[in-house]
């Protein structure tokens, strides 16, 4: 199976996303319900020097600030929890450029025997609240030019109770007496972090194949679905998946 984490939503207020602990910086905000690769997200930074914390907006697809390709290379939008402290492309950005990713849910999809396209699922918090993914992030120069280029990816690690019936991936999801651990660099390798959020405080429900196409950005992309007829399967005392997939990312 895939290791992905590959397309979420931010549409809260950005005093909301700040999640209490950064000042916003750039003040203009359009909700983004079905945030995709390659597009500009919320990203929550702390200055090494100052420690101040801000919220801005950073392009989805990591480019290491060492990449000499003009185009930015592989641009991954994952690192796994397992290898990002040791794989070249993310160890730097793990160690020194550590960030929070704050978002109002994220989207798995589920790939059902009979059944295409693959079902999708949001999955947030009960409280409807807004919440941290870990994330890196990094600078990087266009060859040949001056202006500098921010990006990021967010981290997976196995998925938690409610998560694995449909996929065995999932974000790793930080609790707030974590963040400022997570974003200061005093702490080079945070690893114990990068564990499956607990289920009990999250929720989950299928959504319309619309999210498949990231054009489709509005608030009823997280309006709830049917299941698929004959699909029943127990989450964590909710009836939630199919009984016959793959699990694996669209």
């Amino acid at each position: 199976m895939g290791h992905m984490c590959g397309r979420i939503t931010q549409k809260s207020p950005p005093d909301q996303l700040g999640l209490k602990i950064a000042s916003l910086v750039e003040p203009l905000h359009v909700p983004r319900y079905n945030g995709a690769p390659g597009q500009e997200q919320w990203v929550i930074r702390q200055n090494p020097k100052t420690g101040e914390r801000t919220l801005d907006r950073l392009w989805w697809g990591l480019i290491p600030h060492w990449c000499k390709d003009a185009d930015g290379g592989r641009k991954p939008i994952n690192a796994k929890a397992e290898t990002v402290a040791s794989l070249p492309t993310f160890r730097d950005a793990y160690k020194r450029r550590r960030c929070l990713v704050p978002i109002d849910a994220f989207f798995e999809w589920r790939a059902i025997k009979g059944l295409k396209p693959k079902q999708p699922y949001a999955i947030g918090m009960k409280s409807g609240e807004p919440f941290a993914l870990a994330g890196i992030w990094e600078n990087w120069q266009r060859p040949g030019e001056e202006e500098w280029v921010r990006t990021f990816a967010i981290i997976t690690t196995n998925s938690n109770e409610l998560v694995r019936p449909i996929h065995d991936r999932m974000p790793v999801i930080l609790s707030p007496k974590d963040y400022d651990r997570w974003l200061s660099p005093l702490d080079p390798d945070p690893r114990d972090l990068l564990v499956p959020y607990p289920s009990e405080p999250m929720t989950m429900w299928p959504i319309s194949t619309r999210v498949n196409k990231p054009d489709n950005d509005d608030a009823s992309i997280l309006d709830r679905v049917d299941e698929p007829v004959g699909i029943v399967v127990e989450v964590v005392g909710e009836v939630h998946a199919p009984l016959e997939a793959s699990g694996d990312l669209r």
